[in-house]
């Protein structure tokens, strides 16, 4: 137990300086997992005869091989009880055989309360890592609905653009039918110019053919009408003639 928490210790020490460097990495609001990990439930190192840690046993292994821890803690136990150093008084028995019952009891007992320990350990485990998806669902959530938001805030963006432009269309349209109906009054007028300079010139050409007539009429007078007459039916019979 000693020789782990030796480790642990070490290698606390050996991420420590890593962790002053990545410091600015909190400011951008993420969580570095490299070198601050989330930290993982423990689980008890192997042990032998119940207490006795297995790298106790490596220890002895590399030096004296499979049998030199257990011939060690034999020794060490026969040199404590022929020295006295360990008496065995009538406390020595009770205890001896409370540590049978204890053996038993966890020969027997122990793997149920195990499980059992093992399974509160993982609801409350369970318990807390829900919490925490909930918060990150939660989270999630946000951020989706704060997206859908964005994405609708740019819909009415192109909305406005759409009205804008159908605004600016019925402007155009406005525009174009006013200026229609100013070509129309101006050709209106314009033909109105027009026909009354037509009707004019033809008033004038009646009148001017009127009065030539009229004069050219007072001028002849019955002897020429008569000279006129004649040479008429004479140009009508040469060509009567001729026919």
């Amino acid at each position: 137990m000693l020789s782990r928490l030796a480790l642990r210790s070490a290698a606390a020490r050996q991420l420590a300086p890593t962790s002053l460097v990545v410091r600015g990495s909190a400011s951008s609001g993420v969580r570095d997992e490299v070198n601050f990990p989330r930290p993982v439930r423990g689980e008890p190192g192997k042990v032998r005869l119940g207490f006795v840690p297995e790298e106790w046993f490596q220890f002895f292994h590399s030096k004296t091989g499979v049998t030199g821890p257990y011939t060690f803690g034999v020794g060490l136990i026969t040199y404590l009880c022929s020295k006295e150093i360990f008496v065995m008084e009538h406390e020595y028995y009770t205890g001896l055989s409370l540590f049978l019952m204890v053996y038993i009891a966890m020969k027997k007992l122990a793997p149920n309360v195990a499980a059992w320990l093992d399974k509160e350990v993982e609801t409350v485990e369970k318990e807390w890592n829900q919490g925490r998806e909930d918060t990150l669902s939660t989270l999630e959530k946000a951020i989706a609905d704060e997206k859908k938001a964005q994405w609708r805030a740019e819909g009415q963006e192109m909305l406005i653009q759409a009205k804008k432009e159908n605004v600016l269309l019925q402007l155009e349209a406005a525009y174009r039918e006013r200026a229609m109906q100013v070509y129309n009054e101006v050709k209106k007028r314009l033909d109105y110019q027009l026909e009354k300079s037509n009707v004019e010139r033809r008033l004038a050409q009646k009148h001017m053919v009127d009065w030539i007539v009229t004069n050219v009429t007072k001028a002849i007078t019955p002897d020429q009408e008569k000279q006129a007459l004649d040479r008429c039916i004479a140009d009508l019979s040469a060509l009567a003639v001729k026919n």
